[in-house]
């Protein structure tokens, strides 16, 4: 199996409103694939289809090889939203008691964690880092710590494949530098595929394995270095609008 992910034919409409034409796209296993795009380019949408929230007008999606109809194993596919919609700060809960809520679709609700659901928690916590802050309040921390905290959640139960969507808003530019390091790591060393949707085509270009531009229809996608070599004249055409792309020292 080459590719987790593979659309076909891809079209979405909303309210008589072309939001996605024609999407043909693949994710193969072990990439690092940097979604970007204009805010209303179809990004969102686009995940929302693969996660199967959304469904397509016309086309085929297929994950692990399996038709979207007949995939069942979601717990392979781990979800990252952006923290400042999906979070209240003044929720009163740990590091671990947020982790471990990333198990609740393996081991039902109101049931207990047994020993070995317990060090998989513990497990999560330290591979995002988070090891000292275990028990502390996760209002508490910083916005780049919290974000590692949603991430261990995903990662809590062991998926394949990461998905991102724009996990860095709010968080300050110190932090991001440390949580694309982080993606690195997970992506190089644990083998997880990641699906990351962003703004920030220069960081992009540095981490990424894939890059991918989406505007309504899939204008580019290939590796990094094919990106940065793009003019500006070709990335305005991609993105509708002039661009000033901002390169990061490799």
């Amino acid at each position: 199996m080459n590719s987790i992910i593979s659309l076909r034919n891809i079209n979405y409409s909303y309210e008589k409103k072309t939001i996605l034409h024609h999407i043909n796209f693949e994710i193969p296993r072990g990439a690092f694939v940097g979604l970007l795009g204009p805010n209303g380019g179809g990004k969102t949408t686009l995940i929302k289809i693969i996660l199967g929230i959304s469904k397509p007008d016309s086309g085929s999606l297929t994950l692990f090889d399996k038709p979207l109809e007949e995939f069942k194993d979601w717990n392979k596919i781990g979800f990252v939203s952006q923290k400042s919609n999906s979070f209240n700060k003044g929720f009163p809960a740990s590091v671990y008691e947020v982790v471990s809520s990333g198990l609740t679709s393996k081991v039902g609700y109101f049931k207990f964690f047994n020993q070995k659901h317990k060090e998989k928690i513990l497990q999560a916590i330290d591979a995002v880092g988070m090891s000292d802050y275990t028990y502390e309040n996760i209002g508490n921390l910083s916005g780049g710590q919290q974000q590692r905290v949603f991430i261990a959640r995903a990662l809590v139960s062991e998926p394949e494949l990461l998905i991102l969507d724009e996990p860095t808003v709010g968080v300050d530019y110190e932090n991001v530098q440390r949580f694309y390091e982080l993606l690195h790591d997970l992506n190089k060393q644990n083998g997880i595929t990641l699906l990351l949707v962003t703004h920030d085509t220069g960081t992009m270009t540095k981490y990424a394995t894939n890059i991918a531009c989406l505007n309504k229809t899939l204008h580019f996608h290939g590796k990094p270095e094919e990106f940065e070599n793009l003019t500006e004249k070709e990335m305005s055409k991609l993105y509708g609008h002039d661009v000033n792309i901002i390169s990061h020292d490799h």
